[in-house]
């Protein structure tokens, strides 16, 4: 790995728990639907159809 991919790896990485810290903690939905679901149908929810799911997909694709 070089200098620059970890410093864009580190930036990656800052984003994703921005991201989870500014959205996902404390996700009144997330909340609603482990609840009334369980905890697959939440994270399913959250992966599949959140624009902040899709935004961490997009970042993990880029980090793997």
């Amino acid at each position: 790995m070089k200098g620059g991919d970890i410093v864009n790896r580190k930036q990656l990485i800052s984003q994703v728990h921005d991201l989870i810290e500014t959205y996902c903690a404390g996700c009144f939905v997330n909340s609603h639907f482990r609840k009334e679901h369980g905890k697959s149908y939440a994270q399913s929810f959250c992966i599949k159809q959140c624009t902040v799911g899709e935004k961490l997909k997009e970042y993990g694709k880029k980090l793997s």
